[in-house]
């Protein structure tokens, strides 16, 4: 009697935000399959993390072959994720220098404790296990390379879950580096809910690392807690640009203007609320919406296009609610302020002013090209504006004189605060936030710090007897 046919996998739609059309497929696993994977990945973790000198290896072959594979990589994550082709070369040239940068990284070495006491102390540092890696839609393959890099470095199995916006470019990572790493060491699962609240639940995970919203992102610490897993959040941002009032517009208006409406505003770091003084606001308000207005919006493969779409459809939703909200609280758009009229999810670049304070615009993190700029008289007033939000990613502060400048961007309350630039990040140093913006660091060596723990052996100095 022939055995019975096996039901075939499910499988969920992938759409093109260019067209708002389904393009391809990815599969929908089931969370009871999570079990699976997790003793797998278990089962691979002991000699994983025995071997030092392969892990470093395989880090390098890893990123020599996702630069072989730049292109087919970048278009597929372009055609997914809708961010213009040259953006996601960048985004994978990018996953290349992370997996790079952490083979070259080395553990914390032995080191003796010395503390008065005649007991020889060593503290080491260990792999701390199995890692769930759960990635967002606007950084797919970068957020990505930032969570099982460093985790795979410290000698840690991952198991790796994209958005189901987009799927397709990470799967298609994954198994490029198939020959790179040993069996079940890095396994992609793709699906919809509730896959990624039992992954981060599963008492098989060691640590969960995750970016996305803060609401999200406390249920995501929720689950964890159940096995005690340690977690790292990154929760994204309102980030605010401060102004001086000797602030040179024409200088610094390129700059500004893509710190908040690159990848569409899709950037946790992004600028999402500009403060400028009173006496330039007009000027301020006139340079962004020139830009706005003259940027090319279209198709990602489109070689002229400077801005894409959003990347989905409840997002597009929430961006003009959003806005609509600002327009009627007596908000005025010097550029966009709407939908555009063609298919796909794309939204105008839009600029606002005589935005009150109040309104969402200013108080959430909106995630798409809106930008509010409001007037500010005294510093003391933009600077307590920029810090009223209970976000706490970036901030920057925009000047001639660097010191004053400097000293303002000090009282921001934030991970990281940059002076006449914004959301430029090397891989060498940490990147946290502050407030609701997250918890845990990631980036440099305290990036990898946070895949191991430590483990301390205490022995006598002299024999017993």
């Amino acid at each position: 009697m022939p055995p019975p046919e096996r039901a075939p996998a499910a499988r969920f739609p992938v759409a093109d935000p260019a067209t708002g059309e389904a393009f391809d497929e990815a599969p929908d696993q089931h969370p009871d399959e999570l079990d699976a994977v997790v003793g797998r990945a278990h089962r691979a973790w002991h000699g994983w993390r025995a071997d030092p000198a392969a892990r470093t290896t395989a880090l390098r072959l890893a990123a020599d072959t996702v630069e072989s594979a730049a292109d087919r990589l970048a278009r597929l994550l372009t055609r997914e994720q809708g961010k213009p082709l040259a953006e996601s070369h960048a985004e994978t040239a990018r996953t290349a220098a992370r997996l790079r940068y952490f083979a070259d990284l080395t553990a914390p070495e032995t080191r003796r404790i010395t503390d008065g006491r005649p007991v020889h102390s060593e503290i080491r540092w260990r792999s701390a296990g199995p890692v769930a890696a759960i990635v967002p839609w606007n950084f797919p393959l970068q957020l990505a390379a930032a969570k099982f890099a460093p985790a795979l470095a410290a000698g840690n199995p991952v198991v790796l879950k994209p958005s189901p916006y987009t799927p397709l470019a990470t799967r298609l990572l994954c198994s490029l580096l198939a020959d790179a790493f040993p069996e079940d060491v890095l396994t992609v699962v793709t699906g919809r809910e509730p896959l990624g609240a039992r992954l981060a639940a599963h008492p098989g995970i060691r640590h969960v690392t995750f970016t996305g919203s803060v609401p999200t992102g406390r249920a995501v610490a929720g689950a964890a807690a159940a096995s005690l897993a340690r977690v790292t959040l990154e929760l994204g941002g309102n980030d605010a640009a401060v102004l001086l009032d000797d602030a040179d517009v024409d200088r610094i208006a390129d700059r500004l203007f893509w710190a908040a409406f690159r990848n569409c505003g899709q950037v946790c770091m992004a600028v999402k609320r500009v403060y400028a003084p009173a006496r330039l606001h007009a000027e301020v308000v006139e340079a962004l919406a020139q830009r706005a207005k003259a940027v090319t919006v279209g198709p990602g493969l489109d070689p002229a296009t400077r801005l894409g779409p959003l990347n989905n459809a409840p997002q597009l939703a929430r961006v003009e609610s959003i806005t609509a909200q600002a327009l009627a609280d007596g908000a005025r758009a010097a550029a966009g302020g709407h939908r555009l009229d063609r298919p796909g999810w794309f939204f105008a670049p839009t600029v606002l002013t005589g935005v009150p304070p109040g309104s969402r615009v200013v108080t959430e993190e909106q995630f798409g090209p809106v930008l509010p700029v409001l007037p500010y008289r005294v510093l003391d007033e933009a600077v307590h504006a920029a810090n009223g939000t209970g976000f706490g990613l970036g901030g920057s502060v925009w000047g001639t004189d660097l010191d004053r400048a400097q000293a303002v961007a000090e009282r921001l309350e934030c991970g990281t605060a940059w002076i006449n630039h914004h959301a430029e990040l090397s891989l060498a140093q940490p990147f946290a936030g502050a407030k609701d913006s997250g918890v845990g660091v990631a980036g440099g060596p305290w990036g990898l710090y946070g895949n191991l723990r430590p483990f301390v052996v205490h022995r006598p100095q002299e024999p017993c007897g």
